[in-house]
């Protein structure tokens, strides 16, 4: 069984009329090398907005840009390390030059499998880092941006995960980190008065690199093919709660 990320291709990318969308506005999106993280930044210049992609790996954020524009977008590629804050005070300072910042999409993300009693605290920082703080330092830094607009607004988009509702065994950072996700923009809402919204998008499995990646660790992990991790997902062992309710 082969497990590929899919490619984006036009027909696939929902066009929003919005008088915002125009490349007037600034769309930053972290993580734009690869899976949700390219789909939002190439959907984000198909929508006419001035996209700019944070990303560690360049040979892949270069990809997303050229796949942008050559689906009519513009796109800028500026290599970040979000662990970095002066990586992201450079991408933001670049990132003023071209327009209005009003949007920035937090999607910059890393996975670890491990147990609570093995998990190596070095890449708990590294984790925390790339998945809390540095979205957390990017809103920071773009909220002002998109106060001084002529109306004041702005909107920041993270994507959290099914794991920012229920917890899974052996990801036990991944499933803190994207609790953190959901605290972090309803603070943002409660601050924003109306005109600066944040909100998450918590997935089930998509087919990224970041989740094709953890397959043969998880079918180590519990004793089964790499076919069963697909199709079995959590085999079971995710806790949660039931509303069958009124039809």
């Amino acid at each position: 069984m082969q497990f590929r990320e899919p490619e984006i291709k036009k027909e696939d990318i929902l066009i929003i009329k919005d008088p915002l969308f125009n490349t007037d506005n600034v769309c930053i999106v972290s993580g734009c090398g690869t899976g949700i993280g390219r789909a939002t930044a190439v959907a984000a210049a198909a929508n006419q907005l001035m996209t700019v992609g944070l990303d560690i790996n360049e040979e892949e954020g270069t990809k997303t840009q050229n796949k942008a524009r050559e689906l009519g977008g513009q796109m800028i590629f500026i290599r970040t390390d979000v662990s970095s804050d002066a990586e992201i005070e450079h991408a933001v300072s670049e990132a003023v030059k071209l327009g209005n910042i009003r949007f920035l999409a937090n999607i910059a993300g890393i996975q670890h499998i491990d147990a609570i009693e093995n998990f190596p605290m070095e890449t708990y920082d590294l984790m925390q880092r790339i998945m809390l703080r540095a979205p957390f330092y990017l809103s920071k830094l773009c909220i002002p941006h998109m106060q001084k607009t002529d109306d004041g607004i702005g909107v920041i988009g993270h994507i959290a995960s099914v794991h920012a509702h229920i917890c899974t065994v052996n990801k036990p950072v991944y499933n803190l980190t994207k609790f953190g996700l959901r605290a972090l923009a309803q603070s943002i809402s409660a601050e924003g008065d109306g005109k600066i919204r944040s909100f998450t998008i918590s997935t089930g499995y998509v087919k990224t690199p970041l989740a094709l990646n953890q397959i043969p660790s998880q079918a180590k992990q519990r004793g089964i093919s790499a076919e069963q991790v697909v199709t079995n997902g959590d085999d079971g062992k995710i806790p949660y709660q039931r509303d069958d309710g009124p039809d």
